[in-house]
C-alpha cells in the first residue's frame, strides 16, 4: 500500500511584540526557505510581522513554532494563526517590502 501524500496547508500568521529592527523577516525567510515552505513575511505598519506559509503540514506547522520564538533579539509577545488549504500560488519564499 503506498504512503499517502502529506496534507498540503497554507497558513497566514501575524507576529506581535519586538518582531521588527531584530532580523525577523531575514531568519523568518531563511528557516522557511530551509524546510521547503513557499509564501512570504513582511513588516507592517504596526509594528507586527505578517507571513504566509504553504507546504506540508508538519513543515508548516514547525514554522509555526519557530514564529513564536523568532530570532535571538526577538521577543514574540503573540501569533494570530489563521489555517487554510494550500492554494499553490508561490513558486519560492521571499521577504516583501510593500
Amino acid at each position: 500500500m503506498p504512503a499517502q501524500q502529506e496534507d498540503m496547508v497554507r497558513t497566514e500568521v501575524v507576529i506581535s511584540g519586538r518582531v521588527q529592527g531584530v532580523w525577523f523577516r531575514g531568519t523568518t525567510c531563511e528557516a522557511a526557505q530551509s524546510l521547503g515552505l513557499t509564501g512570504w513575511v513582511k513588516n507592517r505598519w504596526d509594528g507586527t510581522v505578517e507571513a504566509v506559509f504553504e507546504g506540508p503540514r508538519s513543515k508548516v506547522q514547525q514554522m509555526v513554532a519557530w514564529c513564536h520564538r523568532g530570532p535571538r533579539l526577538a521577543q514574540v509577545e503573540s501569533v494570530a494563526i489563521k489555517w487554510m488549504k494550500a492554494t499553490g500560488e508561490f513558486t519560492g519564499f521571499r521577504v516583501r517590502t510593500d
